[in-house]
């Protein structure tokens, strides 16, 4: 059997045994790069095996391969019957061989991943129709893969609610390439499911339109019930710091409910006279008349007192709705009152001329500036005691929008204040310098604010005392339609002013 010699593809003639015959220069050349004792070690282990079927058979073997220093070479076993001899002639197939073996790895390792994932990975066309997705879709949808393609979203989820959000989603895609969105679907066994689902866009080379759109979904149903369930037990702290904050205040309740029922008792009792006189004197009729009038005025005021009392203990859900802060912040002042002469401390209001009105719930407002304005009466009673502050010493509690379109509440004292570290640190939960203090108020009150979209934060006061700021950015508002008065930087800035803080 006579060999190409020229031909550069390494070619070996061998006996029906497998033993090397003849080779041409391309095999030599090999062997001696490869550092071989002989060209027989080219060939695959089993060459002989292989030279004996193709003879056997009368048929080409093909893509035999071997493996030897750093190559891989894939061989082709010619017989010839008549001579009892086989061509076998080879190939470097080494850079396609690795190649196929790295894509095998990585598609094993793709398929790994993709169907041992929790996520859900799907594809779909432009139109949101699934093309294919992972076998996560079993458990978080309660379809196969093979079920799902051809299907609409919506067909999928079940709920007629999200197809707006959808609609906005793909025009993302369109424009930005990349989307996120939160949904309420149904389940095929019609349970209730949240997901979290990103999307990103595949684009055509040339055109750059949306071709392809992969999707990883993730059911965070767990999430939102944790969510909810923190909901509802912050909002049962709320209700019983409420009922905590009452007690403490019980002799403030009772000197607003002193004075309306000691004038109703006394202009009861002076009408009474006025009546026994009428008789010989009828001008004290119009007297009785005046007093009535002042009985049913005080009546009122009374109960007033105890619906707003009735209103701050009430127990639900946050109900937000357009608060008048100048009227919020006048209520609060008027039940902290007692509790402040009590402790030698004036409370002072220094409201915007026209009420600012921001979107809040109105009594976990109320438990905000409340829990402000008795952590500042005891922050003055404690520079009091330390004779750090003359008598009687004052909280300022103003309202004010700044050049940022920022709706302020600013509770100021004239405490013993604190340096930069603790009011880095005030606000954090279980955090506190009195000795019975349990450190929720203020973390309370700040979590209620940022429940508002708002902040609160404190700064340093010019009194030696610290300023509480709740601030309500310009989207909760309803200054700029309402006419609410602006206070200029200086008279905001608790630095440059002692009057207003």
């Amino acid at each position: 059997m006579k060999i190409p010699e020229k031909d550069p593809q390494p070619t070996l003639v061998t006996s029906a045994d497998a033993r090397v015959l003849s080779c041409n220069a391309a095999a030599r050349q090999l062997v001696e790069a490869a550092r071989l004792a002989e060209a027989g070690e080219l060939l695959p282990v089993n060459a002989p095996a292989l030279a004996a079927s193709a003879l056997n058979q009368d048929r080409a073997i093909e893509n035999v391969e071997s493996r030897f220093a750093d190559k891989i070479c894939l061989w082709t076993f010619i017989p010839d019957s008549d001579k009892q001899q086989v061509m076998i002639r080879g190939r470097d197939a080494t850079t396609d061989v690795l190649t196929q073996e790295e894509a095998l790895r990585s598609s094993r390792l793709y398929r790994l991943i993709t169907e041992n994932t929790t996520d859900l990975i799907s594809r779909h066309a432009p139109d949101g129709r699934f093309i294919d997705a992972t076998p996560a879709s079993w458990r978080l949808l309660g379809y196969w893969p093979e079920e799902l393609r051809g299907k609409s979203l919506e067909e999928v989820f079940g709920n007629d609610k999200v197809a707006e959000q959808l609609t906005h989603t793909r025009n993302r895609l369109q424009e930005d390439g990349y989307a996120t969105l939160t949904l309420e679907i149904q389940h095929r066994n019609c349970s209730r499911r949240w997901f979290e689902i990103a999307s990103r866009a595949i684009r055509e080379t040339y055109t750059g339109a949306v071709v392809e759109v992969i999707s990883v979904s993730r059911d965070i149903t767990p999430r939102i019930e944790q969510e909810e369930q923190n909901r509802l037990l912050a909002e049962e702290l709320a209700h019983t710091a409420r009922l905590a904050t009452l007690g403490e205040l019980a002799s403030s309740i009772a000197h607003e409910m002193n004075q309306p029922l000691a004038s109703i008792v006394n202009f009861a009792s002076a009408s009474q006279r006025f009546l026994k006189e009428a008789d010989k004197r009828p001008e004290k009729l119009a007297k009785v008349e005046d007093g009535l009038q002042k009985i049913v005025h005080h009546a009122n005021r009374a109960s007033e007192v105890i619906k707003r009392l009735r209103a701050f203990l009430r127990k639900g859900q946050k109900q937000m709705a357009p608060v008048q802060l100048n009227a919020v912040v006048s209520d609060v002042v008027r039940l902290c009152q007692w509790e402040g002469e009590k402790n030698g401390v004036k409370l002072q209001e220094n409201l915007a001329e026209n009420s600012p009105v921001i979107t809040a719930d109105p009594i976990l407002l109320e438990q905000v500036l409340i829990n402000l304005i008795r952590n500042g009466i005891e922050a003055n009673v404690e520079a009091a005691s330390q004779g750090e502050n003359r008598e009687p010493s004052r909280i300022t509690v103003c309202t004010c929008i700044n050049d940022q379109q920022e709706t302020l509440i600013q509770v100021t004292d004239e405490g013993p204040g604190l340096d930069d570290e603790g009011i880095r640190q005030m606000f954090q939960p279980f955090y506190t310098s009195k000795p019975k203090g349990l450190g929720l108020g203020l973390s309370m009150s700040r979590s209620i604010i940022e429940g508002f979209g708002g902040f609160l934060d404190a700064i340093h006061a010019n009194t030696g005392g610290l300023s509480l700021i709740c601030r309500f950015p310009a989207n909760l508002s309803f200054n700029n339609s309402r006419g609410g008065s602006r206070m200029t930087a200086a008279n905001n800035n608790t630095e440059r002013s002692p009057d207003v803080r």
